[in-house]
């Protein structure tokens, strides 16, 4: 499919995941977002856990006919052309030629939003290397043989489980929680000489029997609501109750002592490196990875578990994360960097009557509206653009976006900028108020 692609940015058509864990009906910005998208009804009774935009291939969205050029559509339906991870394979161009050097014809970056009602499972993603093996042995289970760091932007607040807790942290868990202590039930892994053996106590407990977890929770379960008349439980304790409703008899609830709690504010990020254990809990989100669906589960959840494989990938690294609360490149946009090539994302609140100007950069973005309207302009088309959409933009093609009386939240994945622009860090944007 040959399509003049100077100066134009395509709209995407998405679909979403409904998991069990995502928000149910129209509670869902996941599910209004699809439905304006798509065009289709929001089924009330169903979950709708996230919206994929980019072109992985277990989901891919699709490019339609009535790119953002002035009206091609003429208010009739948009007839789907292709999905987008063909389109970029025939036409790779769009890509730039940096992106392509680096990762061939493949879209380098997969931009989702999610809704989350309940916890997702204890989890982490495997390097490039593991990857490939996990990838050639169980292709059904590991989808590609890619690697996938990620990186969330809160909407909401935003809850997560992320990363080990420090070693003075440890020490009062094995202290305060003695049904840790009764679960590992070997003095010689808790103590290893002078210092604690944090990754054979959590082989030790997400290891363990049924029974004993079941046990050991009993326990735990009834003694939290006993304390909890007499002294104000702490956020993890309280945590660790929530969870047994949603997960009863699961090893994660145990487990999650072990993780730090991380809660965000909207507007603020954090990202995940391969190996890293992690369960986000609570809120709704702007996500960005690598293009990858490779997940090793051990907890917390009803889908096949590897506790073998997911106790044998962790860094086991202890200390809490790193939380991005993003770099203003003007008044409106603030910018978050992760330290992965793969991808960034820009936050826009414009609000009415303002102007702002994405820069021509020699990759591909994806932008996704949230909330508001506005019209967006290239060098050659013109077009109005609000909530549910989303749209792509080649390599080189310069955007601006302009608010009449609607306050607009634009969010935008790109390759990240360090690889791109060498020299700069940050692309200059150009911004202003409707005269």
């Amino acid at each position: 499919m040959e399509i003049d692609k100077q100066g134009k940015i395509y709209r995407l058509r998405c679909s979403v995941q409904n998991y069990d864990w995502g928000r149910i009906g129209s509670e869902s910005t996941v599910a209004k977002l699809f439905s304006l998208n798509s065009k289709v009804e929001i089924e009330e009774e169903k979950p709708y856990a996230e919206m994929w935009m980019g072109a992985h291939h277990s989901l891919p969205s699709f490019l339609v006919k009535s790119s953002v050029n002035g009206g091609e559509s003429n208010g009739e339906e948009e007839s789907v052309l292709v999905s987008l991870k063909d389109w970029i394979e025939q036409n790779p161009e769009v890509l730039g030629d940096k992106v392509t050097k680096e990762w061939g014809n493949n879209l380098p970056f997969l931009f989702k939003v999610l809704s989350v009602a309940k916890a997702l499972s204890i989890q982490a993603h495997p390097d490039k290397r593991f990857a490939r093996i996990l990838h050639k042995l169980n292709p059904d289970v590991y989808k590609d043989d890619n690697h996938k760091p990620e990186m969330v932007l809160a909407l909401t607040d935003f809850e997560a489980l992320c990363g080990f807790i420090s070693f003075e942290e440890l020490v009062g868990v094995l202290q305060n929680v003695p049904e840790i202590v009764e679960v590992v039930n070997n003095r010689d892994v808790l103590f290893k000489l002078v210092s604690i053996d944090l990754p054979a106590i959590f082989n030790r407990i997400m290891s363990a029997s049924k029974v004993v977890i079941s046990e050991a929770l009993s326990k735990l379960i009834s003694r939290l609501n006993m304390e909890s008349k007499a002294r104000q439980l702490t956020s993890k304790e309280e945590l660790v109750l929530r969870l047994e409703k949603q997960y009863p008899d699961d090893v994660g609830i145990i487990a999650a002592f072990l993780f730090n709690y991380v809660k965000l504010n909207p507007g603020e990020a954090l990202y995940l490196g391969a190996n890293e254990p992690h369960a986000y809990l609570y809120g709704e989100c702007i996500e960005c990875m690598a293009t990858s669906d490779n997940v090793v589960r051990a907890g917390l959840t009803p889908k096949n578990r590897d506790v073998t494989t997911l106790c044998s990938m962790l860094t086991y690294k202890q200390g809490f994360p790193e939380i991005l609360d993003g770099v203003n490149t003007n008044p409106y946009t603030r910018r978050y960097t992760p330290p992965f090539e793969e991808f960034e994302v820009d936050r826009c609140i414009l609000p009415p009557g303002a102007s702002v100007v994405f820069p021509a950069v020699p990759g591909p973005s994806i932008f996704v509206v949230l909330v508001g309207e506005g019209t967006m302009n290239t060098s050659s088309y013109e077009e109005m653009v609000t909530e549910g959409d989303v749209l792509f933009a080649p390599a080189n093609t310069e955007a601006s976006v302009t608010t009449a009386t609607s306050e607009l939240h634009l969010y935008r994945a790109g390759v990240n900028s360090r690889l791109l622009q060498k020299k700069l860090s940050f692309p200059a944007y150009r911004c202003g108020y409707k005269c």
